[in-house]
């Protein structure tokens, strides 16, 4: 009998990917608008600024555009979170980074599932911002005991999958047929539920807590909230789109609007009201907002020098705004961001001179026929032209980011303050192993570039 190769994790993920923007794209018509919209955004700045399409196919960038970039799901138990683990491990997707969004009044704290390898991510960049609802922060105690029994009565992964993910670990992989079923069986977990699965009083009791805390506990699995295009010019799709019926944040967030961008700015239209239905309702229905559209502008990951930058003057900004960025302060918002950043250098020398942000060598033709090389510096080599840098992409998140759409999406009254400090040993310990820290990889690819630099050029670096 002939044995079937295995299908590379990679591909798996390129394949869910796509599978999660069609499903996502029939069950929020709104989602497909502004993918179209992102689309047509980016074919303009590629035939207007041709710099930055020589830029994109010189590293790689332009086949990965067009692909999804990130979701985002909410669950409930320490389980649950470790069967996502293993589940997205068969798509060789690992936890990067931990995040602890209590600070912004969200009981949850998460981690992102995404490859780790540059060559990985130039396959399929997609990737999942996982949160873990932090039940010991609801104050009732006889509400805290119900969410927890509602959670434990639940099963939100198929039979099918989790054989298949038993397959895949003892294995060590899938062949084609099987990774075709494990694509079908996984986007069940991410599916949406018009059905509660508790009635409309116990619903309003877990929503007064906090809107989150209905939205995970409330239904039959942490169907996906958002999924997000890439675009390469958010401020653009911004203005454009209330022209296409979408309704936007006022503030997008993250860094002001920079020649080079950094780190990630994002955007999206505000959560959508839903028909539902209890289980003490079968005739009338009620309604819940969770699922809404984001586009996302990546820039350079930035060293521990460049974010602690980063940190500081985003803190000045926002302390001078004196308030949580909103619709009545938006263009003030901006104004201030945009002058506190003036001391963040925006070029590519500026940034790399300074050690602020991470970036990948390559080559250059000059350097591949130069031919009288044997030993030289890095410098050396790009100041004669041998070798050029390009910013290596954010892959990750931003705690402030990801908790500000959070709190956009969820209404200002889900603002609550929370006395509890950040739980990372809690968390990993549900997850069933340590968050990677996404600043090693970082630094871990601009190593191998260099390194591949050196190899090609035959130069010994110094």
């Amino acid at each position: 009998m002939t044995v079937q190769p295995f299908v590379s994790p990679d591909l798996i993920r390129q394949r869910f990917s796509k599978a999660m923007s069609d499903m996502y794209r029939e069950e929020v018509p709104l989602y497909g608008a502004l993918m179209e919209l992102v689309e047509q955004t980016n074919r303009e700045v590629l035939a207007a600024q041709p710099d930055i399409a020589r830029q994109l196919d010189s590293t790689g960038e332009t086949q990965r555009l067009d692909m999804e970039r990130h979701g985002a799901i909410r669950v409930g138990t320490g389980k649950e979170l470790a069967t996502l683990a293993r589940l997205f491990a068969v798509m060789g997707m690992q936890p990067v980074g931990y995040y602890d969004l209590t600070p912004a009044g969200v009981p949850v704290h998460s981690t992102a599932f995404r490859a780790v390898h540059e060559a990985a991510l130039q396959v399929s960049p997609f990737r999942v911002f996982t949160s873990l609802l932090r039940l010991e922060l609801i104050e009732d105690p006889e509400l805290r005991a119900f969410a927890e029994s509602v959670l434990n009565q639940r099963s939100i992964f198929t039979p099918t999958v989790l054989h298949l993910i038993e397959q895949a670990e003892s294995a060590g992989g899938l062949n084609e047929h099987e990774a075709k079923e494990f694509v079908l069986q996984a986007l069940e977990t991410f599916r949406w539920h018009h059905s509660a699965t508790v009635t409309a009083a116990q619903y309003q009791t877990l929503s007064a807590q906090h809107r989150l805390i209905a939205d995970v506990v409330a239904f039959k699995g942490p169907h996906i909230n958002h999924l997000t295009p890439r675009t390469l010019d958010i401020d653009k799709v911004q203005a454009q789109m209330p022209v296409h019926g979408i309704t936007p944040k006022a503030v997008i967030e993250g860094p002001p609007r920079r020649h080079c961008p950094i780190l990630l700015r994002q955007t999206s239209f505000k959560a959508l009201d839903e028909p539902i239905t209890f289980t003490d309702q079968y005739d009338t229905r009620g309604s819940h907002s969770a699922r809404f559209g984001e586009i996302e502008q990546r820039g350079a990951a930035l060293t521990p020098k460049g974010r602690a930058l980063y940190d500081r003057l985003l803190n000045a900004a926002r302390d001078e705004l004196g308030d949580f960025p909103n619709e009545g302060n938006a263009a003030r918002y901006n104004e201030l961001m945009t002058q506190h950043f003036g001391e963040f250098p925006d070029s590519v020398e500026g940034m790399r001179e300074q050690e602020l942000a991470y970036f990948r060598y390559f080559p250059t033709e000059k350097g591949l026929t130069a031919g009288s090389l044997t030993s030289a510096s890095l410098e050396d080599l790009l100041r004669e032209g041998h070798v050029k840098a390009e910013p290596l992409v954010y892959e990750d998140f931003l705690p402030v980011s990801a908790a500000g759409i959070f709190q956009s999406n969820l209404g200002d009254a889900a603002q609550t303050h929370y006395g509890e400090h950040s739980n990372r040993q809690a968390f990993e310990q549900a997850l069933g192993r340590a968050t990677i820290d996404e600043l090693r990889l970082y630094a871990e690819t601009q190593r191998r570039s260099i390194e591949e630099c050196a190899q090609v050029l035959g130069v010994k670096l110094f």
